[in-house]
């Protein structure tokens, strides 16, 4: 499986440790979150509701999917060392692609 990524941010390792956080957006969130009203305050929607089991709903939905307090949906994030990210030249903006692949073995 390959993925195309825009890198979206890039920051230093939390624990001080030699490494870096690269934060990636597929391509299709960010052409679908281009079109679409997103809050200033963290990039979230606003979900509105009518009645208190629609927010519970509209709540459940809202953190398990990432959308609020601080939590950031729709993300992937790389650990790399230093040194792999220099020989990289990472930036901001850059596109990417991310390849997943299983190993196949022969037998059991």
């Amino acid at each position: 499986m390959k993925k195309e990524y825009v890198v979206k941010s890039i920051d230093s390792a939390p624990d001080g440790a030699p490494y870096v956080v690269v934060s990636l957006s597929s391509i299709k969130d960010l052409k679908e979150g281009s079109t679409s009203t997103q809050n200033p305050f963290g990039g979230s929607k606003v979900m509105g509701f009518t009645n208190m089991n629609d927010m519970m709903k509209d709540l459940n939905k809202m953190l398990s999917g990432g959308g609020g307090f601080g939590m950031q949906g729709g993300v992937t994030q790389l650990k790399l060392e230093m040194h792999e990210y220099k020989e990289m030249g990472l930036a901001v903006g850059d596109k990417v692609f991310l390849e997943l692949t299983k190993e196949e073995t022969l037998g059991v």
